[in-house]
């Protein structure tokens, strides 16, 4: 009993920084519907920056002092990445600055590798907390206890700054109607500006505070951010109450699930979150979300219309050219094509659902690795024709895909995207640690095409056909009455069911339609490889899919497979330098700040523009 009273006590401990940084997210989504995976970074300098001032101001004042001063210090930078990248494009389509958060964490980690190098950081211990008090015979770190005493008063202090000052009236009613607030004549840029610096110093202070259990790290802000988005999910959007209950169950359960099950621990707050979601769709203390565009800010979409003869015949050049590269090119070439057209059609399957469903998956990633590894499994395990095993890829992507979606289906918005996140890292988990089958990390190799496609030119057309035709596949059905319904339930839910639509049963055959082509794209990279691994289904996967969507253009239905081929073509090139995270970062943030409506759309807008100013000279 003492044992598990100890361990409860190391639970609430490691809650104190994890509800710091979540409170500080929670806010930062309740008033500017920012998606911030930059949040973690934040986390990191942090800690980075705390080692610098806990050397510099020795004892118990310098300690505190120093926690308080790296809070300040990343509050500022928090109020600069605002203002420099996030304001410009606060118009832009809903769910747009997630690509500039995520251009910020490649920025923040190049940067945290020159400033402070690669070596881990040892955090100072606390002076005057050094050792252990015994309870019930059991030894407690006594910083253990002083994190669990402050984390109360720090719930305490936010909550009075919320629900008693004129800043907390302003963050509320902005979390409610961010609109009528401006109507009334509050400046929302300042408030903003204000509500991302607290919500980065609450993550600073976080970081600090944790550097006597744990130091700093180059990875410390990717191994934070899913547990972060969890806990802001299971608590409820925009409820710090929601955070604080749990931070405090999330440690905990992570504490004992270390101790007595550790198989589980790689997924053990995903499979809470998912049960959280499906019992209680809005999280413990949140409340029903308003239903966000996801793509359709601003002004009203262009319906969308089948090529004219000259896109067509764009196309048609297009598509030609591809056929004739094996002509003049070097084998390199083709491979890198062949990439390009598998990871533009898994970038157009989630556009499928994200620009016409509205429907924002973090978890595509199942789909693309579960395809890809169907496919090897047969092959690997029985040794079925390349053939038939391609042909089980979408089969069997498309039937995971029906098992998630029909959990996922009737949620909306960010609640939604973090459910099919959960369930994307159960299938990772699977895959990681089913060794016996899937063999873990060392993944299935050995899973080469037929004889007949073993050549580098008789691939690429094979890759071609399927990819393409994959793609086409996709735009067919946006143009037939399927893909009208499908954005008739984007749009205005309620007048579609009253016109007849049964708006969820759509949003799951597309969902499903969506896993299948996502698996189609997975059987053409496992076999253009020859092996696949667990990497192809991590988190990081689903949001280069998400990033492309949104880079492309999520209004536009070129978007996916254009963000696609420039994100290819880009880090390609990037990745052979040095600071490649820092370029591709930037190229990433100038690209939202230039082209607010992607790529695709910004060119589609600019290209109106110059005949509507043709057509007035004449």
């Amino acid at each position: 009993m003492a044992f598990f009273f100890a361990q409860f006590l190391t639970g609430l401990a490691n809650a104190a920084a994890l509800f710091l940084v979540a409170s500080g997210l929670s806010l930062i989504f309740g008033v500017t519907r920012i998606v911030n995976f930059a949040h973690g970074s934040f986390y990191m300098l942090g800690a980075f920056i705390g080692v610098v001032l806990m050397d510099l101001l020795p004892g118990h004042v310098g300690f505190w002092g120093a926690i308080l001063l790296t809070g300040l210090a990343v509050g500022l930078i928090g109020a600069v990445v605002e203002m420099v990248v996030l304001r410009p494009i606060y118009r832009a389509p809903e769910l747009f600055q997630l690509v500039a958060t995520f251009g910020v964490i490649l920025v923040i980690q190049d940067l945290a590798l020159m400033i402070w190098g690669a070596e881990d950081r040892l955090g100072p211990r606390a002076p005057g907390l050094r050792g252990v008090w015994r309870i019930f015979d059991e030894p407690v770190p006594k910083y253990d206890i002083v994190l669990i005493a402050i984390t109360p008063v720090i719930l305490f202090a936010l909550w009075y700054l919320i629900a008693r000052t004129r800043l907390g009236v302003l963050v509320r009613a902005a979390t409610q109607d961010r609109e009528m607030v401006g109507a009334l004549g509050v400046n929302q840029a300042w408030l903003f500006t204000g509500v991302f610096a607290l919500g980065s110093a609450l993550a600073g202070l976080g970081g600090a505070l944790q550097l006597p259990k744990g130091g700093a790290d180059l990875l410390m802000d990717f191994n934070i951010i899913g547990a972060v988005f969890v806990v802001v999910v299971i608590g409820g959007m925009g409820s710090l109450p929601g955070a604080f209950i749990a931070s405090v169950l999330i440690s905990v359960l992570n504490v004992f699930g270390v101790t007595y099950l550790p198989q589980s621990t790689l997924v053990l707050m995903y499979v809470v979150m998912a049960v959280v979601l499906i019992v209680r769709p809005y999280g413990l203390l949140g409340r029903e979300e308003v239903a966000g565009e996801h793509g359709q800010v601003g002004a009203p979409e262009t319906p969308i219309r089948p090529y004219g003869r000259k896109g067509m015949a764009l196309v048609a050049v297009l598509l030609a050219l591809l056929a004739l590269l094996p002509v003049f090119a070097e084998p390199f070439v083709l491979t890198l094509v062949v990439d390009m057209v598998v990871f533009a059609l898994f970038a157009a399957s989630l556009h499928f659902i994200l620009g016409s469903g509205g429907l924002v998956s973090f978890g595509h990633a199942a789909f693309f690795g579960g395809g890809a590894y169907a496919a090897a499994l047969l092959v690997y395990h029985t040794g079925t024709p390349m053939e038939l095993a391609f042909l089980f890829a979408p089969l069997a992507a498309g039937l995971l895909a029906l098992g998630i979606g029909w959990f996922c289906i009737r949620l909306t918005g960010v609640y939604f995207a973090m459910l099919t996140l959960a369930f994307s890292q159960l299938v990772w988990s699977l895959a990681f640690q089913w060794r016996s089958v899937t063999r873990g990390d060392d993944g299935l190799v050995n899973i080469w095409p037929a004889e007949w496609l073993s050549g580098d030119i008789a691939y690429y057309y094979f890759a071609l056909a399927f990819g393409i035709g994959g793609i086409l596949v996709l735009r067919h059905v946006i143009h037939a009455p399927f893909g009208y319904a499908l954005r008739a339930g984007r749009d205005s839910p309620r007048q579609a069911e009253a016109t007849g639509i049964d708006v969820k049963r759509v949003q799951f055959a597309a969902f499903a339609l969506a896993g299948a082509m996502a698996g189609l794209a997975g059987g053409i990279f496992v076999f253009s490889k020859g092996s696949v691994f667990p990497t192809e289904l991590e988190i990081a996967k689903s949001f280069d899919a998400l990033i492309v969507v949104f880079l492309g253009g999520v209004k536009t239905l070129a978007g996916g497979v254009v963000g696609a081929s420039f994100m290819t073509v880009v880090e390609d090139w990037l990745v052979r330098l040095e600071y490649w995270r820092l370029l591709l970062g930037l190229v990433i943030i100038a690209v939202v700040i230039v082209m607010p409506e992607g790529i695709v759309g910004t060119l589609r807008t600019l290209w109106r523009r110059l005949r509507h100013s043709d057509e007035e000279a004449v």
